[in-house]
């Protein structure tokens, strides 16, 4: 007799709504720090699970590293159930994991095997933080991450050339030199070297500079001090005459002129001394 050989049952294959996981990914980013949890709607069509809707578990007992479904969640989770998608079937449950990666803990596994322990029912599990997600399912009485995944979009999109407009092309001569230099040289057609345009852009701001200190020269006033000559008598050492600002009157000039001239003369009008006779006192002084 031959042996028996144990076939292994497949993974179940999965296509989930696109609706459907952006209400799970909004849900878990709503609490970044804390798993929320939810079940999964859908149908069994020949071992293919289609996911069509989701229902958050609200009144669930949170923490951060695992959530549990309490009787108020059921409750809210039948009550909706029944109102909105009354022909569909629980086909499973999502939680999050925020923050440490997409797998199932013991506690996790404990909730799977006792609440979701049908062959048909699957847990996913979203990562808010890096965006990671995955499914796991019942493979031979154990729990295995599936990989036959597949997300259905139900608004469909824009099929390819839809719109009529060609792809933009360049097309580029392969008999065209001056092409070619410029592309070797990284130049661009129609544009001026790199250094051409430094230099008027250094002129430009030069030629601004210039402009600016001639019409600072010609608008702002200037003082300009020129050294004037004094006289002064040889002998005495005293000034002849002080010179006057060309702002003075005439009468003003000739008045200071004869007062400096008087003071140089002394003031009680005593005659300059001879040089003989300076001379000839110290003569004196010196022999006495």
């Amino acid at each position: 007799m031959r042996p028996k050989i144990k076939i292994k049952a497949q993974a179940p294959s999965l296509v989930i709504n696109s609706d459907v996981l952006r209400r799970i990914r909004q849900h878990a980013r709503s609490q970044s720090k804390t798993e929320v949890c939810g079940i999964l709607v859908g149908r069994d069509q020949n071992g293919r699970l289609e996911i069509e809707a989701c229902i958050p578990g609200v009144n669930a007992a949170q923490a951060g590293t695992h959530v549990t479904f309490t009787q108020d969640t059921w409750e809210h989770i039948y009550k909706i159930k029944d109102k909105e998608y009354p022909e569909e079937r629980i086909i499973g449950w999502y939680h999050s994991h925020p923050g440490f990666g997409v797998f199932l803990s013991d506690h996790d596994t404990f909730i799977h095997q006792n609440f979701f322990s049908s062959p048909q029912q699957v847990a996913w599990v979203y990562d808010p933080h890096s965006d990671e997600e995955g499914c796991f399912g019942w493979v031979n009485s154990r729990i295995e991450r599936l990989s036959r995944i597949a997300v259905s979009d139900p608004r469909g999109g824009e099929a390819a050339g839809e719109t009529g407009k060609p792809e933009p092309m360049y097309v580029q001569e392969e008999n065209d030199p001056v092409a070619a230099r410029r592309q070797e040289t990284g130049q661009q057609t129609g544009r001026e070297p790199a250094w051409l345009q430094w230099t008027a852009t250094i002129f430009s701001y030069l030629s601004i500079f210039g402009c600016g200190i001639i019409v600072a020269w010609l608008v702002f006033p200037r003082t300009v001090q020129v050294p004037v000559p004094v006289p002064v008598d040889p002998e005495t050492g005293h000034i002849l005459y002080a010179p006057e600002h060309s702002s003075r009157k005439p009468e003003q000039q000739r008045e200071n002129r004869d007062s400096v001239s008087g003071a140089g003369n002394g003031a009680s009008n005593v005659p300059p001394v001879p040089a003989e006779n300076r001379k000839k006192g110290e003569n004196d002084r010196q022999r006495q």
